[in-house]
């Protein structure tokens, strides 16, 4: 049976969240050494908070990598499988890309660090906004955004599974979007907790300052193919892979079509790898006749192996 490992990205976080794998001592070395990268504890923001500090995206972004790569670890250290292809939601895919030998965990830390960075100064704290949507198709969501969003920007960032969709932008436009979206029926339309409106076109300053860094980084063709979000496609190439990561901040995540990549490519179980179950959830609500499992703690780990 072919199996993907997938990882999640912003929205995932919680305080509290590795609590579970505090019996695995790879994942203990893993914040260790993120730790030591960025002079900052981040196994205390994850097990203590404070919840507001979590939602910021410069703290978020290094955060969810490493709890990404310390599951991806606990995995292989017990056992699992290397699996046939490997994608990530947003910034999950940075962590696949870890995972894939594509980029070495001691870059991919600062990287993402400076990419939340970049992106927070192209569109300040309060400025941008982005909102789940459940209940309405692509195409009614993209007539709400070219209503609501009255000369401001708002877009579609996230499209999740069929019926769930993320837009993003200016943030009176993403409360305009809100608004009109549940006017036409959308059963919820929430704000999420994050401090940046990603996957908009909003994020093209941000994209440029990337595109500068990136250029300076080693990236090695992936050991394992690597589905990556603005093309739903595996690049071995590492400059198409450095412009795919580049165009990934101002460009929708397609994870509902990744998800059924998956399937076309004979993919019948996914395993998501790190805090939370949002995108086997999202798995389940997308595709039929595929498993999808949350390594969530240690409990779950041992599970999915068994």
């Amino acid at each position: 049976m072919q199996i993907a490992v997938v990882f999640p990205g912003q929205g995932s976080q919680s305080v509290g969240m590795m609590n579970g794998f505090a019996d695995a001592p790879v994942v203990a070395r893993t914040f260790e050494e993120a730790s030591g990268i960025l002079g900052e504890d981040l196994w205390a923001l994850a097990s203590a908070g404070p919840a507001e500090a979590l939602s910021r995206t410069v703290v978020t972004q290094p955060l969810m990598l490493t709890a990404g790569v310390a599951c991806w670890r606990a995995w292989r250290e017990r056992g699992g499988p290397m699996p046939a292809v490997f994608a990530g939601h947003s910034l999950g895919e940075y962590a696949a890309l870890v995972a894939a030998g594509a980029l070495r965990f001691e870059d991919a830390l600062p990287l993402v660090r400076l990419r939340a960075q970049y992106m927070q100064e192209a569109v300040p704290e309060g400025v941008g906004g982005i909102a789940a949507i459940v209940g309405l198709d692509d195409a009614m969501i993209a007539k709400v955004c070219e209503e609501a969003a009255q000369g401001e920007v708002l877009e579609p960032a996230n499209l999740n599974s069929p019926g769930q969709i993320v837009v993003a932008g200016h943030r009176a436009a993403v409360e305009r979007g809100m608004a009109l979206a549940r006017a036409k029926g959308a059963k919820i339309a929430k704000m999420l907790p994050m401090s940046a409106p990603s996957h908009c076109s909003l994020m093209k300053p941000a994209a440029a300052r990337l595109r500068e860094r990136l250029a300076e980084l080693a990236i090695a063709a992936p050991n394992v193919p690597v589905v990556q979000n603005a093309d739903v496609a595996c690049f071995d190439e590492p400059g198409r892979i450095r412009q795919a990561l580049v165009e990934q901040l101002y460009r929708p995540v397609r994870w509902a079509d990744t998800v059924r990549h998956l399937q076309a490519r004979g993919v019948a179980r996914i395993v998501e790898c790190a805090p939370g179950k949002v995108l086997a959830g999202l798995v389940k609500r997308t595709v039929d006749g595929v498993e999808a499992v949350a390594v969530t703690d240690s409990a779950a780990l041992a599970a999915a192996l068994a």
